[in-house]
């Protein structure tokens, strides 16, 4: 299993925590932003597949900044993925 440490760019969460372990993700931590949120979303995502997350997640935006944290997770996940292969 893999710890990875994503910054996230254009949300209000500072950091991105979560575990990689082949193609699924564990243990996803947010630092910032909404907390209850994205305290929901980490126990949503926990165990699922990195196909799975980008295919709920990606695209989520947050008003009008053309992203959001749920998005930002999306790209977290599939880059670390990719650069894990």
């Amino acid at each position: 299993m893999k710890s990875v440490e994503y910054s996230p760019m254009g949300v209000c969460a500072r950091r991105i925590t979560f575990d990689l372990d082949g193609d699924k993700i564990y243990n996803v931590k947010f630092y910032g932003g909404c907390n209850g949120n994205l305290k929901a979303i980490s126990i949503l995502v926990n165990g699922m597949s990195v196909d799975e997350i980008e295919s709920k997640l990606k695209g989520n935006l947050c008003g009008d900044k053309g992203t959001s944290c749920a998005d930002q997770l999306a790209i977290a996940v599939r880059s670390a993925y990719e650069n894990n292969k």
